[in-house]
């Protein structure tokens, strides 16, 4: 059985732990090594879109990443309890027209006694922002 420590039920440092490697999951920009983290049939909204399972979700983020350029992602824990975590979050990215967004949202996730996601609900709205207000610099990896 897959299983993707750390484990519920959480403490704040394992929720921490779990927050922190899910954006560095995220900012590898790489669909298919996300979907690892989420069950099988994992449940997801994120904005407007409802879907579930693996093979969804590296469709669901191909698309993104092939439209938001230089994705950077922040995440923060927000609140957590037994197997749940509540998590607020910022990235930047910009179109094909070079226009960058500022993206803010909160998360709330739900976990298979595993360590999966089984339950993500994503919130997100996108503020157009100036080259120069970027907060999220780093190296452009090829």
């Amino acid at each position: 059985m897959e299983s993707r420590p750390p484990l519920p039920p959480f403490d704040e440092d394992s929720a921490r732990r779990k927050v922190q490697a899910a954006e560095d999951a995220w900012n590898s920009r790489d669909p298919e090594r996300v979907s690892l983290a989420y069950t099988p049939d994992s449940e997801w909204r994120n904005r407007s879109e409802f879907f579930s399972g693996r093979a969804a979700i590296v469709e669901f983020l191909t698309r993104k990443w092939q439209r938001e350029l230089d994705y950077r992602l922040r995440k923060e824990l927000w609140a957590f309890t037994d197997n749940r975590i509540g998590v607020r979050f910022e990235y930047e990215f910009h179109d094909d027209a070079g226009q960058w967004y500022r993206a803010y949202g909160n998360e709330m996730w739900e976990f298979a006694p595993n360590g999966l996601m089984q339950r993500r609900y994503a919130s997100i709205n996108d503020l157009p922002i100036a080259e120069h207000e970027r907060k999220f610099r780093w190296e452009r990896k090829a």
